[in-house]
């Protein structure tokens, strides 16, 4: 069976227009893969989670007996300091686990306005 002229030039056309689609796609087009799909939503949830937790945080902080001198510590505090010692007052740990989550402890502390109150 004879094949005409054309056939050669169109099949590899088709191929290299397959690869350009592909690589524009995932490139430019916004493409993603099931595992990059699968991270993406383990961040927007782990990040859901830690909004959800601010007003646990920020009412353990209203709860504690020691708030004045806990929240006099976090303002004269420093940049990463500041985020070790509010894990360390236990405000930023979730309910069930015994590690404070470091997530928590920036969400709350920019709730806390440390700076005007």
């Amino acid at each position: 069976m004879t094949f005409p002229e054309w056939t050669k030039p169109g099949v590899y056309g088709a191929l290299i227009g397959a690869v350009a689609v592909s690589v524009l796609g995932f490139t430019w087009g916004g493409w993603t893969t099931s595992g990059g799909a699968r991270e993406m939503a383990d961040n927007l949830a782990a990040e859901q989670v830690t909004l959800a937790m601010v007003p646990v945080c920020l009412d353990l902080s209203r709860a504690d007996a020691e708030r004045v001198a806990i929240l006099a510590t976090l303002r004269e505090a420093s940049g990463f300091q500041q985020r070790n010692a509010m894990m360390e007052t236990g405000w930023a740990t979730l309910p069930g686990t015994d590690t404070p989550n470091r997530d928590l402890a920036d969400a709350c502390l920019a709730e806390l306005e440390l700076d005007g109150s």
